[in-house]
C-alpha cells in the first residue's frame, strides 16, 4: 500500500498588543508573577463585561491582507463552549461565523532537498479569525495537601490571538516546517507578533490523514480519511517529528487492517511519539452560538487604511536583496528571518556600493565590471554577515541589535578584505577587538599590527630561512611537485602571523627558487 499524507495546520499567534483581546490588563509574558495581570474580565466574574482592543482588531486584519485574504465587510464574535480549568468562563470568545479574514493563500520556495521534491506551493489559507487565549496550567507533582495538583495561572486568559486555519495543501514534515518558518517572518515583517514558537508566541495544531494512492502518485478515492488533530506543538522540530511519526503510525494500522478513527492526539517530544487524548470534536460539539455583549465590527474602513500601510513582505525583500544588492539566495533568506539582520546588511551594502562608485573610475565605465564587482562584495559581506558574525553574537548570547559595530565600520573592514589589507584569520581577530571596543577597523589593525604590512626584505629573510631549513622539499618542487609550494606559503603565513600577503609570499618563493 502506498500513501501520502495529507496535511492541514491550525496556528495561533500571539498579538503584541500592549494589553488583552477583552480588558485594560497588560498583556505580558511568562516572565510575569503568576496572577498579577489580571481583572474580573479575563477571570470571567459574573457580571463583568468584555470591551474589544481595537488594535488586535487591526492586527488581525493586517495578518489576514499579509496572507493575500479577502476581508469582509463585516466580522463578529461567538462563544465557543466547553470546560477545562484553564477556561474561566466555560467559554471562549472566538469567531465562527464571520471571521475577519478569509479564502487567502501562501506561495513558498521549497529547498532543494525536501522530500517531495515540490520546488514552490501554494497553501490555501482557509480562515483568519480573532479569539482570546486560554489560560496556562502548571501540572506540579506536588500540592499543598503533598499531593500531584494542577496550578493555574490565569495571566494568559485573554491574550489577543488570532487562529490561522490552512488547506490540507501539505504533503510532509518538511513542508510544513517551511511554511510555519514563512509565516512567522510574515508576522514579524508586518509587526503583529514576534511568533517565536519556544516563547508559546506562536502554537501550531496539525491535522494529517493520509490518502492511498496508485503506483503512479493517483489518489484511489476522492475523499479524504479519518485524521487526526496533534495539539500544541511548540517548535519547528517538534512539528517535523510529530508529522513523521503520526505518518508511520497510521501507515501500519492500515497496513494491520485496523485504519484510525479521527481523535486528537498530544505530542510526547521525550518519547517521541503521539498519545491518545480523546476523540475528536467538531463544531457542534462546541455549541457555538453569537457573544450577546459584544456587537459585529464593521471593517470596511479598517480594510481600505490598512491595504495601503502592508509593508514589504519576506518573500519580495528576499527577491529585493538577491537583484538590488546581490546577495545569494540563502544569504537574503537568513536576513529576512529577523528584520534587524535585514537592515543591518542592507546598511553595510549601502556603504560599500557608495565606496564602489567612488573608488575607480573604470567601474563607472563599465557596466558588467561593476556588476560583477558588487557581486563578490555581496559574496564576501553575506559569508562574514552570516557566518562570523552572527557565530561570534550566538557565542556572546547577543542578537544583532546589540551588535557594537556599526554598519559603516563593518563596510570598512569588508573593505581591508576585499583589498588584501588584511587576511581572514586576523580578519576574525579584527572583528572580535571592533566587538569589544566598537572602534575604528583600520585604526585597530595598526594598533595591533594585524595587516599584511611585511616588508619587502623581511619577507625575503623568512623565505630564505624556511627554504634553506627544508631543503629534501625544496628538492621535490624542483623534481616537479610544485603544489608543495602552497606548503611553503602556510609557513610563512604562521610564522609572520598573516602579516606576510600570500601572493607576495609565493611569488618570493617561486623567485628564489628560480621557477
Amino acid at each position: 500500500m502506498k500513501f501520502v499524507p495529507i496535511i492541514g495546520l491550525e496556528i495561533h499567534v500571539q498579538l503584541n498588543t500592549a494589553s488583552k483581546m477583552f480588558c485594560a490588563c497588560p498583556n505580558v509574558d511568562d516572565g510575569a508573577p503568576p496572577n498579577t495581570a489580571i481583572c474580573p474580565v479575563c477571570t470571567g466574574q459574573p457580571g463583568a463585561l468584555p470591551a474589544l482592543n481595537s488594535k488586535a482588531l487591526e492586527k488581525g486584519i493586517l495578518a489576514g491582507l499579509a496572507l493575500n485574504c479577502r476581508i469582509p465587510e463585516q466580522s463578529a464574535f461567538d462563544r465557543k463552549n466547553y470546560f477545562y480549568p484553564d477556561l474561566p468562563k466555560g467559554y471562549q470568545i472566538s469567531q465562527f461565523a464571520l471571521p475577519i479574514a478569509l479564502s487567502g493563500q501562501m506561495v513558498i520556495e521549497v529547498p532543494e532537498n525536501a522530500i517531495p521534491k515540490r520546488e514552490q506551493i501554494k497553501i490555501g489559507i482557509t480562515r483568519v479569525h480573532l479569539e482570546e487565549d486560554a489560560a496556562k496550567n502548571f501540572h506540579a507533582p506536588q500540592g499543598m495537601n503533598g499531593r500531584p495538583a494542577t496550578l493555574v495561572d490565569y495571566n494568559r486568559a485573554g491574550t489577543p490571538l488570532i487562529e490561522i486555519v490552512t488547506e490540507p495543501d501539505l504533503r510532509s514534515p518538511s513542508e510544513a516546517k517551511f511554511f510555519l518558518q514563512e509565516l512567522r517572518a510574515i508576522m514579524r515583517a508586518i509587526k503583529v507578533s514576534n511568533a517565536d514558537m519556544e516563547k508559546g508566541q506562536m502554537r501550531c495544531d496539525v491535522n494529517i490523514s493520509l490518502l492511498e494512492i496508485d503506483d503512479n502518485g493517483y489518489p484511489l478515492k476522492e475523499t479524504l480519511n479519518a485524521r487526526t488533530e496533534i495539539k500544541n506543538l511548540n517548535s519547528f522540530r517538534a512539528v517535523e517529528r510529530a508529522i513523521a511519526y503520526e505518518v508511520q503510525r497510521q501507515t501500519a494500522m492500515y497496513e494491520s487492517g485496523t485504519p484510525p478513527v479521527e481523535s486528537t492526539r498530544g505530542w510526547d517530544d521525550n518519547q517521541g511519539k503521539t498519545l491518545e487524548q480523546r476523540t475528536k470534536e467538531t463544531s457542534a460539539d462546541y455549541r457555538y452560538f453569537p457573544e450577546p455583549d459584544l456587537p459585529p465590527q464593521d471593517l470596511i474602513a479598517t480594510r481600505e487604511k490598512l491595504t495601503s500601510a502592508l509593508p514589504e513582505l519576506p518573500a519580495a525583500a528576499r527577491r529585493r536583496l538577491q537583484d538590488e544588492w546581490g546577495f545569494p539566495a540563502a544569504a537574503a533568506a537568513f536576513f529576512t528571518l529577523d528584520e534587524a539582520w535585514q537592515d543591518y546588511a542592507e546598511n553595510v551594502m549601502s556603504e560599500l556600493g557608495g565606496w564602489l562608485e567612488s573608488s575607480d573610475d573604470k567601474l563607472k565605465s563599465g557596466g558588467e565590471i561593476m556588476a560583477a564587482r558588487k557581486s563578490e562584495l555581496a559574496k564576501l559581506a553575506s559569508g562574514w554577515l552570516t557566518s562570523k558574525l552572527a557565530g561570534l553574537l550566538a557565542e556572546r548570547n547577543l542578537t544583532i541589535s546589540q551588535v557594537n559595530i556599526t554598519p559603516e565600520n563593518f563596510a570598512e573592514f569588508l573593505k581591508l578584505l576585499d583589498s588584501k589589507v588584511i587576511n581572514s584569520t586576523n580578519g576574525q581577530k579584527l572583528m572580535q577587538l571592533m566587538m569589544d571596543s566598537g572602534g575604528d577597523p583600520s585604526d585597530l589593525m595598526e594598533t595591533h599590527n594585524l595587516g599584511q604590512n611585511l616588508k619587502g626584505d623581511e619577507l625575503s629573510e623568512i623565505v630564505k630561512r624556511n627554504l634553506e631549513a627544508n631543503p629534501d622539499k625544496v628538492a621535490d618542487i624542483k623534481a616537479g611537485k610544485i603544489q608543495i609550494i602552497k606548503w611553503f606559503v602556510g609557513v610563512v603565513m604562521r610564522e609572520t602571523e598573516g602579516r606576510a600577503n600570500p601572493q607576495q609570499a609565493e611569488e618570493e618563493i617561486r623567485r628564489q627558487l628560480e621557477i
